[in-house]
């Protein structure tokens, strides 16, 4: 991999990166939700309430992206973030995945979180190995609840105690 990857906070200028880097995991696949590509109030969306945004750089250009929210929006439910991130398919399998969640994760810690959780569809095997590989367990299950193209999927839950 040429040019060493930097993990930095998310500015308003990465915004058309990231939806590019949603889109394609939207169109090519079951690890974003939707079918259709989104625009750019999408990124307002993403940032929303968010507690920590990063990105993945790579000589000036955004190949990932990570953040946490509050699993709800309530101070009960500070405690417990939840999580989203996508890396560019050229970028996977080479660690980067790992440490943008161990950023996140100290993000986490540092603001005194007690755990963190993830969604993701049953047919998203890539993403449920990758949360068990990193202490991730299954912590409830959606049993058909979503449809993408044209077949039905659970959403599974899965939680890591900080």
């Amino acid at each position: 991999m040429k040019g060493d990857v930097i993990v930095r906070k998310a500015l308003d200028s990465d915004r058309d990166d990231i939806i590019a880097i949603f889109n394609y995991y939207a169109a090519a696949s079951y690890a974003a939700y939707p079918e259709i590509p989104v625009n750019e109030r999408f990124f307002g969306f993403l940032r929303e309430g968010t507690l920590a945004f990063l990105v993945l750089e790579q000589e000036r250009r955004v190949v990932g992206f990570g953040l946490i929210k509050p699993l709800l929006p309530f101070p009960a439910f500070m405690g417990t973030g939840m999580l989203t991130y996508f890396i560019l398919p050229e970028f996977t399998g080479k660690g980067l995945g790992s440490r943008l969640l161990e950023r996140l994760t100290a993000e986490a810690e540092k603001m005194e979180m007690t755990s963190l959780v993830a969604n993701m569809a049953s047919k998203n095997t890539a993403s449920i190995l990758f949360h068990s590989h990193h202490g991730f367990t299954e912590a409830g299950r959606l049993h058909n609840a979503g449809t993408k193209f044209g077949e039905r999927f659970d959403v599974v839950w899965m939680q890591k105690d900080l």
